[in-house]
């Protein structure tokens, strides 16, 4: 006999309130619009159910077999729909719980619905509605990439926990992708988590001459060759090119860790031709001290312009504005005078002299002269 959630009935026979929206049954009537909504590219790569192409057949066999199916096995499944005229706005799902006793959480909403909150909304009653029926723990996954349901978590009060390596298929068939765990507990207060790096105003920075964009996937091939020229490889930590895996991942990673507060990874673009011309970002970022590290690499023939002082005063300038942050660092070798250069332009005093903390080719070491620039 498999677990259910406690107190849970085996099918439901009455609707449950979601704010303005009611869970109800999957019916039959639904087919259309569910066949519709599945059509849509996104829920096509981030619901793992949810096989492409996808068909009416899949539509019934959905509402005839999969839903009550679930409640059979411990589990629950609704419809999400509109009170005013019923009809299918999406589908919300508590799978049946682990031997532990937690629950996972998932969500499916079409694409007209979308932009109203409604996950959100939904989530968070449906999160409610668990542990009115004994549940302690929910957990709510999502692919490393899918920054929009990342976003409903840390809105329906879910903390962010850590990130699952390989732990799901790829939907388009290239291998395997990380996930990322969110967890609420039924003590916990559900209150909206907010990022300690806002969102850029209207997606980027620009003062004109360089405009600053959170890293991509069509960086990636610019962002490579940047770090495989010799004068930017030698001032790299470590001092090795990155293997081109390594780049699509970080890439992948940008809007997670932006989420999660822990680093900005930005692109460094000529504003008049949009061209990638480097890489900047805000890395070992401290809350508890507010306190960031600036790094920076910019290509070969973009230098002599003022691009990169023009980046970092831009990132530091955001940073001080959008956030708590008090202290923004940098480290350099005592030699990088190019660099050295670029952080006094943009506001920055030395600081210290760390000996021996950077790590130089054939097992060397080198002094890293560190300088700061502080909030006012």
């Amino acid at each position: 006999m498999l677990p259910r959630l406690p107190g849970l009935p085996r099918y439901p026979r009455e609707t449950v309130q979601a704010g303005p929206y009611l869970l109800r049954p999957p019916a039959k009537d639904d087919i259309d619009a569910i066949t519709r909504a599945c059509a849509d590219p996104e829920i096509a790569a981030y619901v793992p159910s949810v096989p492409v192409p996808y068909t009416a057949d899949d539509a019934r066999v959905f509402v005839t077999e999969t839903a009550p199916g679930t409640w059979e096995a411990g589990g629950a499944y609704f419809a999400i729909a509109d009170p005013a005229t019923g009809d299918w706005l999406g589908n919300a799902l508590l799978k049946p719980p682990s031997a532990a006793g937690n629950a996972e959480i998932g969500y499916m909403v079409a694409p007209w619905a979308r932009r109203r909150g409604v996950a959100t909304i939904v989530t968070r009653a449906l999160s409610e509605w668990a542990y009115q029926h004994g549940t302690h723990r929910v957990e709510l996954l999502t692919d490393l990439e899918n920054t929009a349901s990342q976003r409903v978590a840390m809105a329906a009060g879910y903390r962010r926990e850590g990130v699952l390596r390989e732990a799901a298929p790829r939907k388009d068939g290239g291998g395997r992708t990380d996930l990322v765990l969110y967890g609420r507990l039924a003590t916990d207060p559900g209150t909206p988590q907010r990022s300690y790096l806002p969102d850029l105003p209207g997606g980027s920075l620009s003062d004109g001459v360089v405009r600053l964009a959170p890293l991509t996937l069509p960086d990636v091939d610019a962002y490579q060759a940047m770090m495989s020229e010799p004068d930017v490889l030698v001032r790299s930590v470590p001092p090795l090119a990155p293997l081109r895996e390594e780049s699509v991942y970080r890439a992948r990673c940008t809007g997670m860790w932006w989420l999660a507060g822990e680093r900005a990874e930005l692109g460094v673009h000529d504003a008049a031709t949009g061209e990638f011309a480097g890489h900047i970002q805000l890395m070992n970022v401290n809350q508890a001290l507010d306190q960031a590290m600036i790094g920076y690499s910019l290509a070969g023939r973009f230098r002599g312009r003022g691009f990169m002082t023009r980046a970092v005063d831009l990132l530091c300038e955001w940073a001080f504005a959008r956030t708590s942050l008090h202290r923004i660092v940098a480290g350099t070798a005592t030699d990088n005078t190019p660099s050295h250069r670029v952080l006094e332009r943009a506001g920055f005093e030395r600081e210290a002299l760390v000996r021996a903390l950077l790590p130089g080719a054939d097992g060397t070491r080198h002094d890293d002269l560190q300088w700061v620039r502080l909030r006012g």
